[in-house]
């Protein structure tokens, strides 16, 4: 049968008719399959990395609404938790991290690293064993930028934002985060998973000047690194409210997908035909009882990408409030266009 997800990256099996459909944060707090499931674990970061609940919570929107692609249920914030940084989360505040100690950050060893992620690629394996042969598996990580945002202001910068490093201090810790995402990839890819998106969700509060460093090169590195390893491996590049900048972030980076936010034009992209583009509906849709907003909405980017190689999904993760009869809603319609 044809995996319809990883079609899309092969332009020798391109079914324009059929739109693959999978959304962001699509296993989570507005199912109450996982909220039973979330009671148990009261320690997220043992949640993500219990192989048993985190493969349920994975596989439960594939049962729900035969999505196209399951995306391994964990957090991006687990690469700063086994390189050694404390992590909590927090609830209805998000996650609380301790400061980080460079010098033991910069030291931390590979064999290490993976092993206090072991959990996590076991999820994958198992996953990757119960999931549909037609069904795509994506595994991912936070980019390095997004995560050294976390390292270093302690909690989300939604708010508060204070990174007071100097420049070679940023570019060091960066170079590590670069390091440890491309060993969490290909550890991923190693154990099951088709495809890897990067979440570069705090890349809109780089200044357009540092956008290259900050944010281009190191996403571009950690795809080059995945190549080498595994050519054939799709890698999906989601750098959050760039705006504008989205066409010199593909033209630089060169990945194989790129997700869009809700705040992309999406009338001033200028992508090459070969690279797969993704998302764009705004997720609060989803919440509300509109079903023509809804409906109008997702036919904006299925009219406008028709005849080119996308995926529909949000332009953000899925949120808490969302009703299930709107998601249920949404793939008919999308798989039915």
């Amino acid at each position: 049968m044809s995996n319809l997800i990883l079609d899309k990256f092969d332009k020798n099996k391109i079914n324009e008719d059929a739109v693959p459909i999978w959304l962001m944060r699509q296993a989570g707090r507005y199912l109450p399959e996982y909220k039973k499931i979330r009671s148990k674990n009261k320690d997220f970061i043992n949640f993500c990395l219990n192989v048993k609940d985190s493969s349920e919570v994975t596989l439960q929107p594939i049962e729900r609404f035969n999505f196209d692609a399951a995306i391994i249920f964990s957090d991006i914030l687990l690469v700063n938790y086994a390189a050694g940084q404390d992590v909590k989360f927090k609830e209805n505040f998000g996650p609380v991290l301790k400061k980080l100690d460079n010098k033991a950050f910069l030291a931390i060893e590979k064999n290490i690293f993976i092993d206090k992620l072991s959990n996590c690629y076991k999820a994958i394996r198992n996953v990757r064993n119960l999931l549909h042969k037609d069904k795509t598996l994506i595994g991912f990580a936070g980019s390095p930028w997004t995560l050294l945002v976390y390292a270093l202001n302690l909690k989300s910068p939604k708010n508060e934002f204070n990174m007071d490093c100097k420049e070679d201090v940023i570019l060091e810790l960066l170079n590590k985060f670069i390091n440890l995402v491309s060993w969490h990839c290909i550890e991923q890819i190693k154990n099951g998973a088709d495809v890897i998106q990067l979440f570069d969700s705090w890349a809109g509060i780089i200044k357009r000047e540092n956008l290259s460093l900050f944010c281009e090169n190191p996403n571009k590195k950690i795809i080059e690194n995945i190549k080498r390893v595994y050519p054939c491996v799709p890698v999906i590049c989601f750098p959050r409210n760039i705006k504008d900048n989205i066409n010199s972030f593909v033209a630089n980076v060169k990945p194989d997908g790129i997700s869009i936010d809700f705040n992309t034009n999406i009338e001033k992209l200028d992508i090459d035909s070969n690279v797969v583009c993704q998302g764009g509906m705004r997720p609060d849709l989803l919440t509300a009882d509109n079903e023509s907003e809804i409906i109008n909405e997702a036919k904006k980017y299925l009219d406008f990408f028709k005849n080119k190689r996308y995926i529909f999904n949000l332009g953000h993760g899925v949120l808490p409030h969302t009703k299930i009869k709107n998601v249920e809603k949404l793939v008919n319609f999308v798989k039915n266009y």
